[in-house]
């Protein structure tokens, strides 16, 4: 099992952004450092606990201060961006990152983006947007001869060479293009089953290990259409993770800190307005009620000592059936970097050797 990273990238609204910014880019050299393999990094554009509208910057900016870590963005939003576009900028941040790059695309959750760039999510546009701009930049990458596209959101024209010597020129680092990511976030997730047709990486925010089941089920499901075999080391899945000497320690840290007030404040609130709260319940005759911040840190968090985070992502393991890299989700814990950077350092040293066969 690899180690990751999940930034969503998350700061306090009273972080300046640039702050946050620098923040982010310390803890990817830190995590870089300590032997990560992988990084995903969000994008957002109208929530303030997460202030980032272009990965690829950050991404641009990590490269030139990490050595072996692959920079993921995780994911662009496919529905806000012009696909012929964003294949030429992904195809540059390729070769930037000479390998060390993995795309990670979405198809947008929040209302509030959906309002902002006039998309209906809740009669699934944003999905088919997502997957007619993927298929536009996967064809793009692909192809050697010049067509014209019409689509439903977007038109082009693959061009042939214009005046001797200006045409479409810029393709991948990594052929055919870099891995891709498909993140997925509600029950039986569509566009993970589109993840299992195509072979491309499922990514899941864990928060059951229940409703974790039903994602890998969405994979097989879309594998069986096209006849390819899923591989479990491909699916990545977030969840949070705070390590301390103790369990006492761990729970104290982690409901004290960054983790719980970003839960308390923002992503608790978030959740229970989607109506999602019974997604993280070990068992479906738990209250809503009873779903609080202890409650996570109890049944969904992997939070305590090293030996206790061990068996809790053993029990996860064994229950979602197995999964290839556990991205660490990852709050700017600016006020006590030194106990979170601990915590990332265990992870890496004390827990995932007892998985080095998994």
């Amino acid at each position: 099992m690899k180690a990751g990273v999940f930034m969503m990238p998350s700061h306090p609204p009273e972080r300046g952004l640039y702050e946050g910014h620098e923040w982010d880019l310390q803890h990817l050299e830190f995590v870089d450092r300590v032997g990560f393999h992988e990084a995903w990094i969000g994008e957002h554009f109208t929530a303030p606990w997460e202030p980032n509208p272009a990965p690829d910057l950050l991404i641009a900016q990590a490269l030139l201060r990490t050595q072996r870590i692959k920079l993921c963005p995780g994911a662009h939003l496919l529905p806000y961006h012009h696909p012929v576009e964003l294949a030429h900028r992904v195809a540059f941040l390729d070769h930037m990152a000479q390998g060390r790059f993995m795309l990670g695309v979405g198809t947008s959750g929040l209302p509030s983006d959906w309002k902002l760039f006039n998309v209906d999510g809740a009669a699934g546009e944003n999905r088919r947007m997502t997957l007619e701009a993927l298929n536009i930049m996967l064809r793009l990458w692909q192809s050697e001869e010049p067509f014209e596209y019409q689509g439903e959101f977007w038109s082009f024209n693959r061009i042939d060479t214009m005046l001797d010597s200006l045409k479409f020129h810029l393709r991948p680092f990594q052929q055919p293009h870099p891995p891709i990511g498909i993140a997925g976030l509600t029950p039986g997730s569509d566009t993970l089953k589109f993840a299992g047709e195509n072979g491309f990486l499922p990514l899941s925010i864990a928060l059951s290990n229940s409703y974790l089941t039903t994602h890998w089920q969405a994979v097989v499901e879309g594998a069986e259409r096209s006849g390819v075999t899923p591989s479990r080391s491909d699916w990545r899945i977030s969840r949070e993770v705070y390590i301390a000497e103790t369990d006492q320690e761990a729970r104290e840290q982690a409901l004290n800190g960054m983790l719980g007030r970003v839960w308390g404040e923002y992503l608790l609130p978030l959740f229970k307005s989607f109506d999602m709260m019974s997604l993280f319940k070990h068992h479906p005759e738990v209250p809503d009620s009873d779903v609080t911040l202890e409650y996570l840190a109890d049944y969904v968090w992997l939070v305590g000592s090293p030996q206790t985070v061990t068996q809790k992502l053993g029990d996860m393991y064994e229950q979602t059936g197995g999964f290839g890299c556990l991205l660490a989700l990852t709050f700017d814990q600016s006020e006590n970097n030194e106990a979170w950077e601990n915590s990332q350092r265990m992870l890496v040293e004390d827990v995932l050797p007892h998985f080095a066969d998994a």
